[in-house]
């Protein structure tokens, strides 16, 4: 029984899995001013940023059609179909997911086609995808593969801290967090996702090179058993951060390998320019 994992494009993927025909991105729109581009192999990220750094208007994005994702499911019968989304609490990727899921279904009756709602964003996607491709990879049958990975997902947190803010409030997506938009440029938030979706806030710190060690400090906290778990950063323009990220993981948390991926666009949008992801 073959597989296909289609993720849509706020999720990353290293080079090699971006060629591996198991995979396929979907990707969402970009929009700063009247620029508009695809989140897509022809992305210059730092291209984006300039434009957004340039601009007083602030970038959206726009998800994928249904009819986008129906294509991508368009695969060989008997191929098990598992499409990852960004949180349906912060995009309409996931609804629009869903619906090309039902159509696909009408079309195609009988195949096995499921959709993730991570829950989660950039490598918090990366995560569930790579957790379904290890389980369909063992040969594992349909039902079970969506049990375990979405038992995975519950289980999983995405944290997060970020050097602007404004997309993400602007965009409506830190409804409820009205402290941390009215905090000074120099507070950095510690950001996370709850497990509905949502952007909860777990502390703070002066500083971005304090909010991740304060960042880290949570997550050895929160994840006793981190040294078993995988561990994915994703950052936006920002490789020492990473980095020194990376090296806070391996000294508090016991890791020695961790995968560390540069942001695509709709986290470079979302995150902005220095922004930092990690996800357990």
């Amino acid at each position: 029984m073959g597989y296909k994992i289609i993720i849509d494009s706020c999720g990353e993927l290293p080079e090699e899995k971006k060629k591996d025909p198991h995979f396929e991105l979907v990707p969402l729109e970009l929009m700063i001013d009247d620029f508009r581009t695809w989140d897509d192999e022809s992305f210059d990220q730092l291209d984006f940023i300039k434009r957004v750094a340039a601009s007083k208007n602030c970038p959206k994005s726009a998800c994928p059609s249904p009819e986008r994702y129906m294509r991508a499911m368009e695969t060989e019968d008997g191929t098990d179909v598992y499409v990852v989304t960004l949180s349906g609490a912060l995009s309409g990727s996931y609804n629009s997911a869903m619906l090309a899921r039902s159509m696909f279904l009408e079309e195609h009756p009988g195949r096995n086609v499921h959709v993730f709602d991570s829950c989660s964003a950039s490598c918090g996607q990366t995560q569930i995808a790579f957790v379904a491709e290890q389980l369909a990879k063992q040969g594992l049958p349909f039902e079970e593969v969506v049990e375990k990975t979405a038992a995975y997902r519950d289980d999983m947190t995405t944290y997060f801290v970020l050097d602007n803010l404004d997309p993400l409030r602007k965009n409506g997506r830190l409804t409820g967090l009205k402290s941390i938009v009215a905090s000074t440029l120099s507070i950095k938030p510690v950001l996370s996702s709850t497990p509905k979706g949502e952007i909860q806030q777990l502390g703070q710190a002066v500083g971005m090179k304090k909010g991740l060690i304060k960042m880290v400090e949570i997550i050895a906290k929160e994840k006793p058993d981190s040294a078993s778990r995988s561990v994915m950063i994703t950052h936006c323009n920002a490789p020492e951060r990473a980095e020194q990220v990376r090296q806070l993981c391996e000294k508090l948390l016991g890791y020695s390998s961790v995968l560390v991926m540069n942001m695509a666009g709709v986290s470079t949008l979302y995150a902005s320019d220095g922004g930092i992801i990690v996800t357990l």
